[in-house]
């Protein structure tokens, strides 16, 4: 009777220790980020600190995160969507505050960064900044060159200018399939209010882009890297890190190919993209705790390193590597900070007319 006491006691602690290892196994957080946007290994770290298994998918343009989290049930517990987008989403209830008592590491975030991102975020009390950035021309210095000569490359007029552009098709040219921040610049280029939602400057913009479309190979805002980096392209409107990741890629496999990064002298888009909670999210612990661990500041200097993209953490300017820190195409100087512009979120009127002028450009109708 003793023996068998004993071993239905250690048959139930056994069954104890099974039941509470399968609840540790099931914490699970579900994140929706941009592709090539991550140092991998934090993730694996992340899991072994905390026991939170990561799922992790990767999206190309934010309409796609916003078509799934205005449906509802997108399955995800931190998304990371752009700025306007952020703001448009805020006020249609599709995220829930932050619970700031379980984000500790709040502490670390770069007061001007957040001040700038209250813009779309009043209180900073739905979202959290990961990285920022600017968008700029990428080019293949080489190609652009026997394309061009001796032009320098410090202007939007390198590729808006239809002559160079024409010059330029042969070797390829990408356009970010971004259509807010795109039409941003070109409003900006041709001396227009960059965050207007008028129609005729919306359609103006547009047309910075109709006159060049017969010389644009592509439309993509993620298969670009592999191609800058390849030499299969030879210019494109790119976020800087990813063109700062081409750059790193090319001189890995060196393959010959000089990829360069530059901000036009005339100014361009300063975006922010941002870790937020779902409103319908099923495992809100385990996102806070995603985002907590995010915001340590070894844990984003990591990631920073990776893919070239400042971050809005300041305290891990420390532990970022000093060649990505004192690069003026990640952490650009005052001067040239003057020079970036923000733009606010469109409503759906716009939003309509946008799409609408960007469809018809990207088809060639």
């Amino acid at each position: 009777m003793k023996t068998h006491l004993l071993r239905l006691a250690a048959a139930v602690a056994a069954s104890a220790i099974a039941a509470t290892a399968a609840m540790a196994q099931e914490r699970v957080v579900h994140v929706y980020n941009w592709s090539d946007y991550i140092d991998e290994s934090v993730l694996a770290d992340f899991t072994k600190e905390t026991g939170i298994k990561v799922v992790y998918d990767v999206f190309d343009n934010n309409e796609i995160v916003e078509t799934k989290l205005l449906a509802g049930g997108s399955g995800y517990d931190v998304v990371a969507p752009t700025a306007p987008f952020l703001a448009r989403q805020i006020q249609a209830g599709v995220f829930q505050k932050l619970d700031k008592s379980k984000l500790p590491n709040l502490s670390n975030l770069w007061p001007e960064i957040s001040e700038r991102l209250a813009k779309y975020d009043p209180g900073n009390e739905y979202a959290v900044n990961y990285m920022w950035g600017t968008t700029g021309i990428g080019y293949n210095v080489e190609k652009v060159k026997a394309a061009l000569g001796d032009v320098p490359v410090d202007s939007w007029d390198i590729l808006f200018k239809p002559e160079n552009a024409e010059k330029l098709k042969a070797c390829g040219i990408n356009i970010l399939d971004a259509s807010d921040e795109t039409f941003a610049i070109a409003m900006n280029y041709i001396g227009k209010d960059p965050d207007s939602k008028e129609t005729a400057d919306l359609e103006a913009g547009g047309e910075v882009y109709s006159k060049i479309r017969p010389f644009v190979r592509s439309f993509n805002s993620s298969a670009y890297i592999d191609e800058l980096a390849n030499g299969d392209l030879c210019i494109t409107i790119g976020w800087s890190g990813d063109v700062l990741q081409a750059k790193d890629r090319a001189e890995e496999a060196n393959n010959g190919v000089q990829v360069n990064y530059v901000i036009p002298k005339e100014g361009t888009y300063m975006w922010f993209d941002n870790l937020a909670i779902p409103a319908d999210a099923k495992n809100v612990e385990e996102a806070h705790a995603f985002i907590n661990y995010m915001m340590k500041p070894e844990v984003i200097a990591k990631s920073t390193n990776y893919v070239q993209y400042a971050n809005g953490n300041l305290a891990s300017q420390q532990f970022i590597d000093k060649e990505v820190l004192d690069n003026p195409s990640v952490y650009p100087p005052a001067e040239v900070l003057s020079k970036l512009f923000a733009i606010s979120s469109y409503g759906p009127r716009e939003q309509r007319v946008l799409n609408r002028v960007w469809t018809q450009i990207k088809t060639g109708s």
